[in-house]
């Protein structure tokens, strides 16, 4: 039951007789088993054990001088023992901490990750705290080893427990190797755990402007990069200037992140590819919208030169016109009023050299990167009006050069000839015309010609030629056509065009908005017939002046346009009145620097229709023996039905009450106000019974299939606001109508019954021509009909 190996064992015996005695027996039942495994000394006395061992290995109870409490021994062991389970306690928290953070996922928003390196750096301080703790704990219990307590005990005591000093320095020992392994683990995993926030932050911001860019990128690629107008780039150009800020800021922000990822690249990031690939995406697309919005600045910046150009070089043409338009020929016969008017000229000529020179192969060159077929057209219409305002001055210059070569020589009258007569004065021209065209002044309307304004009007012109007064008014067909297409242009650009810029929006009535179509009617489909097709066409007169008259029947039916144009009148003359005063009219006046209100210009279509049959009438006057004059005398027929046939129209939209669609009945052929008479009796109906009753008043429509009764209602308003109206009474289908064309009482009356002359009207006209070309107009319906 002894522990361990014993090499030898003493006995010490007890004084006291019955123990010694008693220890004697003892011994001696045992002596057999000890001598067989050890040597057994007996001792007498506590003196004889010093013999054997030295009196400082004993401690005094057996005579020696070894200090030693068995109750400190065991304070000390214990406190070992739990040090040593502490530190234990402390590698198993270090090893769960360290799989914890091993193996638990991130979640995938950034508030949650910040929050959990904050819960974990919270806990990292804590285990460091306990580390330092238990750290103090061990040395504290190492130091009472090393030191000699208050009792006085040896300076060598250490010496005797050199086995508990070494188990606790050992463990100091592991547990300073812990700390040192786990600061090392923490601070690679906070560093992770740092740069994973810092790549979440980077590539969300990354993701942010990168998705900014793009959707600019989208929204400037729609913005065209070229315009028809000077004012529609110059928008463009403004909307585009707005784009680059917005691009700008977007930049600047790109730049922020690229350089936070240049940052994080210098750091050695652990995502240092992806970083810098982002960066690079984000470089990519920034260049990409800087580069597109400088380009289209450039282009648009191009096309505005261009359009300026054009614009001056317009404007040069008509400034020239003007001059010449405004020279007094009456004051030019003498040598001192030609030779001040050819300075004149040659003044404006050199001043404006640069734009009536223009060359359009140069323009083609210089411009030919934003050239688009809506310019190349434009400036194909500039190089034609150049070309003929060139052509003006040169004559011109040509007849002052005359004049004064030949010392200005009276100009001596010739008779006309009977079958040409002069045209000394043109009505057009007289004075009390000079408001030509909706109260307009003739210069503000550009009623200008030509060179021939000052020739001679009553030179004789030989057979087949055309007199110098026709080519006058040829000339001044063209040239106000030119005016005209201009100021449609001005109309459609100035006021039309601007009830689509958001710029406006603001000082636009409501009442006005989304109804352009109701103010301008088909004013464009107009401008582009004119613009492209007709102007042309007159153009190229100038050297075939026998072929105006084809111009005119060529375009026949695209003269039809005019009638849909002058039905909508009454409803835009409605929406004008409601928002005449408006601020957006007068600013749109404003920039334009027009003199008149748009209510003039919104009247050019119609009053250009009636200038037509005048000037075409006027050319007639002056070509009855040219070629050509078959044809001039069609186009003027051709004008006049137009006109007859567009106010037949206008009066047909005036019509109420009628409860059909008045188009299903076909064209208005003719209409006009009758006395009417009316019986309701089967068989022949006597006057007598007729002229017992007083004759309503109604206004008749003859239509390809119906005659429509209408009783006109008063007019009201004045000036052009002035309008009448039609109540519809009755109509009689065509199919059924049969006509009596004489009837007793008066030759301007006629007969029309209906289905077998069960309703029989009596109808008067105001003139027997009007009541015969009414029953012409009947008799080819009823014609047709039987065919």
């Amino acid at each position: 039951s002894f522990p361990g190996n014993l090499h030898l064992v003493m006995v010490l015996r007890p004084t006291g007789f019955f123990q010694r005695t008693f220890t004697d027996i003892g011994f001696r039942f045992s002596q057999e088993d000890f001598l067989l495994k050890l040597p057994v000394v007996m001792l007498s006395s506590v003196s004889d054990l010093l013999t054997y061992i030295d009196e400082q290995q004993l401690t005094p109870e057996f005579g020696g001088t070894l200090e030693y409490c068995h109750s400190e021994w065991v304070i000390f062991r214990t406190a070992i023992e739990s040090f040593a389970l502490t530190v234990k306690e402390i590698a198993q928290m270090l090893q769960s901490f360290g799989t914890e953070l091993a193996e638990t996922e991130l979640p995938d928003d950034m508030y949650s990750i910040e929050r959990i390196l904050a819960l974990r750096t919270e806990k990292y301080y804590q285990l460091k705290e306990d580390i330092t703790a238990v750290t103090k704990e061990g040395n504290l219990l190492l130091s009472s080893f090393e030191e000699p307590d208050s009792r006085g005990c040896s300076q060598d005591q250490h010496r005797e427990r050199p086995g508990d000093w070494e188990t606790v320095n050992r463990l100091l020992g592991q547990l300073h190797e812990m700390e040192t392994a786990f600061d090392g683990f923490w601070e690679k995993h906070q560093l992770k755990m740092e740069q994973y926030l810092q790549l979440w932050k980077f590539e969300q911001s990354f993701q942010e402007v990168k998705n900014a860019i793009e959707f600019l990128t989208g929204q400037q690629a729609e913005l065209p990069d070229t315009g028809d107008s000077v004012p529609q780039v110059k928008q463009r150009l403004k909307d585009l200037g707005h784009f680059d800020g917005m691009a700008q800021d977007l930049i600047g922000k790109a730049q922020v992140v690229i350089l936070h990822g240049h940052q994080l690249a210098a750091n050695h990031h652990y995502a240092l590819n992806l970083i810098c690939q982002q960066c690079n995406e984000l470089r990519h697309h920034s260049d990409v919208l800087s580069d597109e919005i400088k380009r289209k600045q450039m282009r648009l910046q191009k096309t505005l030169d261009l359009h300026t150009r054009l614009q001056q070089a317009l404007q040069c043409c008509d400034e020239g016109a003007y001059l010449l338009a405004n020279q007094q020929m009456d004051k030019c016969q003498s040598k001192e009023g030609a030779q001040k008017a050819l300075q004149d000229i040659e003044r404006f000529l050199e001043s404006s050299s640069a734009y009536l020179n223009y060359d359009p192969q140069a323009l083609h060159y210089d411009f030919e990167s934003v050239l688009t077929p809506e310019l190349k057209c434009q400036i194909q219409s500039v190089q034609v009006k150049l070309e003929n305002v060139r052509s003006m001055f040169e004559n011109r210059q040509s007849c002052f050069k005359k004049l004064l070569d030949k010392h200005v020589r009276p100009v001596q009258l010739v008779a006309p000839r009977p079958e040409n007569p002069p045209r000394s004065k043109s009505p057009l021209f007289s004075p009390k015309h000079a408001p030509a065209e909706g109260g307009a002044p003739a210069s503000h309307l550009g009623l200008h010609s030509s060179a021939s304004i000052f020739l001679p009007t009553s030179v004789a012109s030989p057979k087949g030629a055309l007199s110098v007064s026709a080519l006058h008014v040829i000339n001044e067909l063209i040239e106000t056509e030119r005016v005209y297409v201009e100021e449609l242009f001005t109309v459609l650009t100035g006021y039309r065009a601007e009830m689509d810029n958001p710029a406006m929006l603001l000082l636009m009535p409501p009442v006005l908005r989304n109804r352009k179509d109701v103010l301008f009617g088909n004013m464009p489909e107009i401008y582009d017939f004119h613009n492209k097709i007709f102007l042309h066409s007159l153009e190229s007169c100038l050297g075939a002046p026998e072929r105006v008259g084809f111009c005119f029947l060529d375009r026949r039916e695209d003269f039809q346009m005019y009638e849909k144009y002058c039905q909508n009148k009454p409803r835009s003359e409605s929406l004008w009145r409601q928002c005449s005063e408006s601020t957006f009219f007068q600013e749109c006046q404003r920039k334009l620097e027009h003199k008149l209100g748009l209510d003039s210009y919104l009247l050019k279509p119609v009053q250009r229709l009636t200038k037509y049959q005048l000037l075409l009438k006027e050319l007639l006057k002056y070509s009855t023996s040219c070629d050509g004059v078959q044809e001039l005398q069609e186009a003027l027929v051709a004008m006049l039905d137009l006109l007859k046939s567009v106010n037949d129209s206008m009066h047909q939209i005036s019509i109420t009450g009628y409860d059909g669609d008045l188009s299903e009945l076909g064209k208005v052929l003719m209409q006009g106000s009758f006395s009417v008479w009316t019986g309701h009796r089967k068989g022949p109906t006597k006057m007598k019974d007729l002229a017992r009753f007083k004759p309503m008043q109604r206004h008749l429509f003859l239509y390809e299939k119906a005659l429509v009764f209408c009783k006109k209602r008063e007019e009201h308003g004045d000036g052009y606001d002035k309008t009448s109206s039609y109540s519809f009474k009755h109509f009689l289908k065509m199919n059924a109508v049969g006509i009596t064309e004489n009837v007793k009482g008066d030759h301007r009356k006629f007969e029309i019954w209906y289905s077998g002359r069960e309703e029989v009207y009596v109808v008067q006209a105001q003139t027997v021509d009007l009541k015969m070309a009414w029953l012409n107009e009947i008799r080819k319906i009823l014609f047709k009909q039987q065919e």
